[in-house]
């Protein structure tokens, strides 16, 4: 069995970027930026108040109550037609441009209208409630490096500085598949004896998209050496990447592996790791196949493990990896030593840090574990028995990537 780590690598590094194109704003959410982007502009462009209320000399206002004549009333998206002199106000409404000779801004909380004037209630100092020009991105500075991935948050400051065809890495296609005789339609409305309903295409096709790949889905293939090679052919020549689950073990009608290795290259196809240890990487010409086991849980693992972090790569994403952090467990645990464990636990938080308690049943097709639990606990190679009470790494496998390569697979 090949260890884990040095699985990850050989998978990463047989990765190639994919080419990149502008694309509409819109259709940005998940990709990753080829390009930096640089801000063409200040944002935001112009000084502007953060409160409604008046635009002031400070100096006006140092002592106070102090009245002050109201010589005009700007709102946003308008200018002001007069400067502020000395005893003057100008009424002005959040993001409003500030008046020249203005260097602070009253809330209208602290002021009291005056027929004509305003009566100022609190003290003012320079830069009250001021959003000076550039005071979130200044102008020509980069914003976001390339490898950066696409948020909602991204695709708002994006569009804060016009950038509305951001270049990057294109979106992969991925073809998946199940296979096994066994194995019916989710709509299946009677199972027959010995048939299971498809949990793997859907659990994948949903995590794919969340990805930001698109979709090319194969259905349902039956133990058929010659059918099963047409289908997989077929495919490597039009997706970025294959994935199949099921058939990748020791048995006589697991297919998978043997047709991988009839049509093109099996790197591995075992590793150190529990579950998903029968794990299958390879090509098919220049397209990466993963064959993932036939349990959903170890679909879950291995994708997390393996194929995200391989399609991140694609992508040209620098950040690959789930966040991980130390957290107490629970209750005791017993672990094979020969391999790297990864257990759905439960979290939640104690003393400033987080304690986790394993999922009641652990076995590789309890789904509903999976969806359950808020991170796996990973227990490394090596271990065996962890005690309760130790300290273990988890990693929360709902939240975004942090980590590299580097970071992931040499710290």
């Amino acid at each position: 069995m090949k260890p884990l780590g040095d699985a990850q690598r050989s998978v990463l590094s047989a990765m190639t970027a994919l080419p990149s194109e502008p694309v509409d704003l819109e259709g940005a959410l998940g990709l990753v930026l080829a390009q930096p982007v640089v801000a063409p502009h200040d944002v935001p462009p112009f000084a502007n108040s953060g409160m409604d209320g008046f635009a002031v000399r400070a100096s006006d206002v140092a002592v106070v109550p102090a009245t002050l004549r109201v010589v005009d009333d700007v709102r946003a998206g308008s200018v002001p037609s007069h400067p502020v002199a000395g005893g003057e106000a100008i009424r002005i409404m959040t993001g409003a441009p500030i008046p020249e000779g203005a260097d602070a801004i009253v809330m209208v909380e602290n002021t009291e209208a005056d027929d004509g004037n305003v009566r100022i209630l609190a003290p003012a100092h320079q830069g009250d409630h001021i959003r000076p020009a550039g005071g979130d991105i200044p102008a020509g500075v980069t914003v976001f490096e390339a490898g950066t991935r696409i948020t909602p948050y991204h695709v708002g400051v994006l569009a804060s500085i016009g950038v509305v065809h951001p270049v990057v890495g294109r979106r992969p296609t991925v073809a998946i598949l199940s296979t096994g005789d066994e194995v019916m339609p989710p709509e299946t409305a009677s199972l027959r004896p010995g048939a299971i309903r498809d949990a793997n295409r859907p659990l994948l096709a949903g995590t794919l998209r969340e990805l930001g790949a698109s979709v090319v889905d194969l259905g349902i293939v039956p133990d058929d050496a010659r059918l099963l090679r047409s289908v997989l052919g077929e495919a490597a020549t039009s997706a970025d990447a294959i994935l199949t689950t099921g058939g990748v073990s020791m048995g006589e009608h697991d297919l998978v592996r043997r047709v991988l290795a009839d049509l093109g290259e099996i790197d591995f196809w075992r590793v150190a790791m529990q579950p998903a240890k029968p794990f299958a990487f390879g090509f098919l010409a220049t397209t990466p196949l993963f064959g993932l086991p036939g349990n959903p849980v170890s679909v879950s693992v291995s994708f997390e493990q393996f194929v995200r972090p391989a399609l991140l790569r694609r992508m040209g994403a620098r950040r690959l990896f789930r966040p991980r952090s130390a957290a107490t467990l629970a209750v005791g645990l017993s672990t094979n030593p020969e391999k790297t464990v990864f257990v759905r636990v439960v979290a939640r938080p104690q003393d400033g840090g987080w304690i986790v308690t394993p999922i009641r049943h652990q076995a590789s097709n309890v789904l509903s574990g999976m969806a359950a639990a808020d991170a796996l606990a990973v227990i490394p190679a090596g271990t065996g028995d962890v005690d309760a009470g130790s300290t273990v790494e988890v990693e929360w496998f709902r939240s975004p990537e942090t980590r590299t390569m580097e970071e992931a697979l040499d710290g």
